[in-house]
């Protein structure tokens, strides 16, 4: 059974000025959490850009992390979509050696009923030959997963987790009270990962810990108090990461902290210049 008790990275793909991929920079990425002690890697997720690489530049940033990562921590790798078929489709041409489990995002813009959503994750998880973990996040896909769809899809043998980010913590208790004790419940918010675990979330997959994965050590794993000060260490900086999309913010700042580039693919466009000031005054 996969460990998810801690931090999961959701890696950036860092871009050359070009826009094509810096696999140089995806290297210092990795060295960089893997030195500040994250429990595992996230590849090809939303922070990824995983929207606008090509099905031959996801293989090539999978190839290349498994390669720096060189067996240090598990690896996560992001397949989802809105086309269940495409999904499965991906998962048949995918050469799984060294992924220890999928992250799979709830089916966007479709907006399915929490039918399609069961028997979309069902198809999923019968067909994916390693364990799969769902991702509920509203403010993307438009559409919520509800506690008792959650619960349901959790008695799968193959379904062992949520990153939930719906931001509804009532919902989140609900699947924290009902679900099967090997079910694992992750903060898909920075910023709750405390109150999460509070009431019964085993860490996060996080945005900020590319840039400060030391920080979300303490968030992830430490006693009441620690995890609550490393929170609020990131109350300003947090909200300037959304200012202007994910991960625009994010690369703004791994570029101050001089980790890789700033640059981003369209339609999303680089960090404006009152971003980039607002970032510098907030660094950690």
């Amino acid at each position: 059974m996969l460990n998810l008790n801690g931090t999961g990275v959701a890696l950036i793909t860092p871009f050359h000025a070009d826009l094509s991929i810096d696999f140089d920079g995806l290297k210092n990425v990795i060295n960089h959490v893997i030195r500040g002690e994250v429990d595992y890697l996230v590849v090809m997720g939303t922070t990824g850009e995983s929207a606008t690489l090509s099905k031959q530049e996801k293989e090539q940033v999978l190839k290349s992390s498994l390669e720096f990562n060189a067996n240090r921590l598990p690896i996560v790798y992001g397949i989802g979509g809105n086309n269940t078929q495409a999904v499965l489709d991906e998962i048949k041409a995918t050469d799984f050696s060294g992924i220890s489990a999928i992250l799979s995002v709830s089916p966007y813009y479709n907006k399915p009923p929490q039918a399609g959503i069961i028997a979309h994750y069902t198809a999923i998880a019968d067909a994916c030959p390693v364990p799969v973990i769902l991702y509920n996040v509203p403010g993307r896909t438009m559409s919520n997963m509800t506690a008792s769809t959650t619960l349901a899809l959790a008695q799968h043998p193959n379904i062992i987790g949520m990153k939930e980010a719906s931001g509804n913590m009532e919902q989140c208790m609900a699947i924290a009270a009902g679900k099967p004790q090997d079910f694992s419940l992750i903060s898909g918010d920075d910023m709750l990962t405390t109150a999460m675990r509070s009431i019964g979330a085993i860490g996060v997959i996080s945005v900020l810990a590319n840039a400060y994965p030391e920080t979300f050590k303490n968030i992830s794993h430490g006693e009441l108090e620690l995890s609550r000060k490393a929170t609020f260490s990131l109350l300003n900086l947090n909200p300037l990461m959304y200012e202007e999309s994910n991960p625009v913010g994010l690369k703004c700042l791994m570029q101050e902290l001089g980790i890789c580039w700033d640059a981003v693919r369209l339609p999303l466009v680089k960090a404006t210049e009152s971003l980039r000031e607002k970032i510098a005054a907030n660094l950690i």
